[in-house]
């Protein structure tokens, strides 16, 4: 607990100066993005070569692990309840309860192996269902279990559009509205109305845009509860647009490749409307944290 003057002044100040930096890195993400997508153009056209291509990309990827060390989307907490078994505890960045975190459940089956000795193949504990998990080096899996209703179409009047999309839960509520110019959204505007439109019940959804990607891929942006922003990959709305586009005719097995850029795999185990979907992609540490005794107390 902060007990003197100076140190509140001390704290304000170190909060404005993350803020500063995390302004000053989303400026940073943002001029990485458009300059990688113009050597690609450059590429495309003959008038570059691919290492300018792969030298961008490199640099989004640092730019954006450097902005994910200066947030976090939520905090877990792992803990073994049985040799092949671990129960997760989660809480959104804000301080609220979520039911599921998808990246978050793979996340803590990995830590659940590498630091807790469990093994590869495991059951997470979560507060939407127990689910089978697998962990082979940084990539994660998990087994989801088949949808208790299919995706259902709503027309939304917010941000001064129509929307038409499709609402659904992956055990959280997720809108899932498909748009011709992915990058021309800017979620953080139109998204916070759709996120608390009241068609949508009192708790709202996490809203994911979605869009046709390159190779037959699904390229998404994720805007979630409890965070109140854009987030860099949303497991459960990875599957909620995987799903959707399942529900349309697409194939089985899906790639999207959320904002994060990383290519996440879902693939029904059977007829898409009523079989269980397996997860995956890879995961990677950006950062260790050591806990004070004190703040593991409540101090």
């Amino acid at each position: 607990m902060l007990t003197a003057l100076g140190e509140v002044e001390d704290s304000l100040s170190s909060i404005l100066s993350s803020r500063e930096r995390r302004s000053a890195l989303d400026e940073s993400v943002r001029a990485a993005r458009n300059a990688a997508q113009l050597a690609r153009l450059r590429y495309a056209s003959g008038l570059s070569d691919f290492q300018s291509v792969l030298d961008t990309d490199r640099t989004v990827l640092t730019v954006e692990e450097s902005l994910a060390r200066t947030r976090a989307d939520g905090v877990l907490a792992v803990e073994p309840v049985g040799r092949d078994r671990a129960r997760l505890h989660y809480r959104n960045a804000d301080g609220s309860h979520a039911l599921f975190c998808g990246n978050g459940t793979r996340c803590a089956a990995r830590a659940a192996v590498e630091l807790l000795g469990l093994p590869q193949r495991l059951t997470v504990e979560t507060d939407w269902v127990a689910l089978p998990a697998e962990v082979d080096g940084v990539v994660v899996t998990l087994e989801l279990p088949p949808p208790a209703r299919p995706p259902r179409e709503v027309e939304l009047e917010a941000a001064g559009r129509r929307w038409r999309g499709w609402l659904l839960e992956v055990g959280v509520p997720h809108l899932v509205l498909p748009v011709d110019d992915l990058e021309g959204i800017d979620p953080a505007l139109v998204a916070p109305p759709l996120r608390r439109h009241p068609d949508l019940g009192p708790e709202g959804a996490n809203v994911n845009f979605v869009s046709p990607g390159v190779a037959g891929e699904i390229a998404l942006r994720t805007f979630e509860r409890g965070i109140e922003g854009e987030t860099l990959c949303c497991g459960s709305g990875v599957v909620a647009a995987a799903r959707v586009a399942m529900a349309q005719g697409a194939p089985r097995r899906l790639v999207l490749r959320p904002r994060s850029g990383d290519a996440l795999t879902v693939q029904a185990l059977g007829d898409p409307a009523g079989s269980p979907v397996r997860f995956s992609g890879s995961t990677r540490v950006v950062a260790e944290l050591a806990p004070s005794a004190e703040l593991l107390a409540g101090g």
